[in-house]
């Protein structure tokens, strides 16, 4: 649910903090107040459209914050952990940030990410509908996956057993595709292939050490003078004919051993001085071997050098390590083989081909018919659903399409029908014109598909129009149904919603030295039922409107 929301410099919003809490909460006020605002800066918070237009005139920038409840979603967790963003068990932070030279920056818990990966963390936390803005009940695209979300386990499995051969098939058909290219397009690419085949066999790869070992040659080939001048410096250090270490310190070596018996220290002296000689010693020989072994090969450094850019050019072509060039060459190779030899491919291909398309039919048969029993179902509740809000003559279907297509998730395609009235044959639900009757339907499926979604909080902004009397009373017992399983915020111009909410924050606007503020206040007791008789009775309050007011709000604590 959404705990905390901060609005700054946004549109007409100075600065705005509000606390929301579990349960319905309803945001109501004068025509252009502010109301759709806070909607549209919450839009903007899950990864909604940003522009410039949206700062509030005279300021740089605009931010946005809300602060959640983390969902006991366990794939909000596993998306979190994916984009490598921390979280603690039972807060989630999003935050926007717009600014008039036009930088756009998202962050979740502090972590900058992108407007998609905030718009898909924010689609398990938010779910704002608005009048005009059925989404996913008004697109036929999504109404498979609507119907999906009210299956259950089996289901699952179904569809993954359904996708997984969808892959393979496809993987089969793709194969099939590219060896059914034009005579033209297949010549082309074996000449190519060819061409790669034949500069990678050249080449005679070994293996990434290799490379390692080449690098390290060339190093000391290029390197000669230097080293050699090093070497030499420290082999006559050691044991120069004029002065060298080794001498003075065996003469050293020899004083402290003529007086080590008077004192122990100086026994250990002459211990740690013996062996550093001796050591030295072994160090002069392989110094002075090293110096014998030195030599410079001018043409071995000019042949490590063209072997080391062949492997620069393939690796550049081909793969970024060897392993990766022999990758691709067997892949290649494979191809090439295929394209040469393709009526014999093409007939291994056909076979798994059609054992694939019948595995996958087969499944996705099974797949409708599950699905169809589940749509039964809905189409039940869906049906109790509109009772309850006055529409008991119409009937909901859930149409599937009779042409079996091979799709990724199935073969029908899936689109919700309603028949509003007794007699009338049932059309496209995204077809109905009434804003009424879509309101109604809208809220109907809410009521059951939240039940099943893990979205923590609902906003209705406006769903509620075009509706009065006993449908509003309907209405706003569903709006609260729905806030049973999820946190609600409406914004509504009904009396009704108003009234059977838990929550009631009042907006208005004023003016202050010619600019323009949006105040938003909780409000309660009698405050609450004189917004309540506002609703009621327009800019006038009479005492019947305030009666009617009193009414209403109790009939909502029954």
């Amino acid at each position: 649910m959404l705990q905390e929301l901060s609005i700054k410099n946004f549109a007409i919003i100075d600065t705005l903090q509000i606390s929301f809490e579990q349960g319905m909460t309803v945001l109501t006020g004068e025509t252009g107040a502010g109301k759709s605002i806070i909607i549209d800066a919450v839009g903007l918070l899950a990864g909604g459209r940003g522009s410039a237009d949206f700062i509030r005139h005279g300021e740089d920038k605009t931010v946005i914050q809300g602060l959640f409840q983390m969902p006991e979603s366990s794939q909000l967790a596993s998306l979190m952990e994916e984009y490598g963003i921390s979280y603690e068990p039972d807060q989630i932070l999003l935050q926007r940030e717009l600014s008039s030279s036009g930088k756009n920056v998202a962050r979740v818990n502090g972590t900058i990410v992108t407007v998609s990966v905030l718009r898909e963390i924010a689609a398990h936390l938010i779910d704002i509908h608005g009048q005009n803005e059925h989404q996913e009940l008004m697109n036929p695209a999504k109404h498979l996956d609507l119907l999906d979300q009210f299956g259950d386990s089996e289901l699952g499995r179904l569809i993954a057993s359904y996708q997984d051969t969808y892959q393979i098939f496809i993987g089969v058909k793709q194969e099939r595709d590219r060896l059914l290219l034009d005579e033209q397009q297949n010549i082309q690419r074996i000449d190519l292939l060819t061409f790669q085949i034949s500069e990678i066999e050249g080449a005679n790869l070994q293996n990434d050490a290799e490379e390692e070992a080449l690098i390290e040659e060339r190093n000391l080939l290029a390197n000669y003078q230097r080293i050699l001048q090093g070497l030499t410096t420290l082999y006559n250090a050691l044991e120069g004919e004029d002065g060298n270490g080794l001498d003075q310190i065996g003469v050293g070596l020899g004083a402290i051993e003529r007086i080590e018996s008077l004192s122990p220290t100086y026994q250990d002296l002459t211990k740690r001085i013996s062996e550093a000689y001796f050591q030295l010693q072994d160090v002069a020989t392989t110094v002075r071997d090293e110096i014998d072994e030195m030599t410079y090969d001018e043409a071995r450094l000019n042949e490590i050098e063209v072997r080391l850019e062949l492997l620069k050019q393939l690796k550049r072509k081909y793969g970024s390590s060897i392993e990766e060039i022999k990758d691709y060459y067997e892949k290649i190779s494979l191809e090439l083989d295929m394209i040469s030899n393709k009526e014999s491919y093409l007939e291994k291909l056909a076979t798994r081909y059609e054992a694939a398309e019948i595995d996958l039919y087969a499944k996705g048969r099974q797949l409708k018919t599950k699905r169809q029993k589940i749509a039964h179902n809905l189409e039940t509740e869906i049906q109790e659903q509109l009772k309850a809000l006055y529409m008991e003559k119409a009937t909901f279907y859930v149409v599937f399409e009779e042409e079996e297509v091979i799709h990724p998730d199935g073969l029908n395609a899936v689109e919700f029908y309603i028949a509003p009235n007794v007699g009338e044959p049932p059309k496209p639900l995204a077809k109905i014109a009434s804003g009424g009757e879509l309101s109604r339907m809208m809220l109907a499926m809410k009521a059951i598909f939240t039940q099943n979604q893990e979205i923590t909080s609902i906003i209705f902004d406006e769903v509620d129009t075009g509706v009065s009397g006993r449908v509003a009373q309907a209405i706003a017992n569903k709006i609260h149904l729905v806030s049973e399983h999820s946190q609600v915020l409406c914004i509504t111009h009904l009396p009704q919603v108003a009234a059977i909410a838990d929550n009631h924050f009042y907006i208005e606007k004023d003016v202050v030295e010619e600019r323009t503020f949006t105040h938003v206040f909780k409000i309660v007791g009698k405050k609450r039922t004189n917004e309540v008789a506002r609703m009621l009775a327009g800019t006038e309050i009479t005492e019947l409107s305030l009666a009617h007011a009193e009414e209403l709000l109790d009939l909502a604590k029954k």
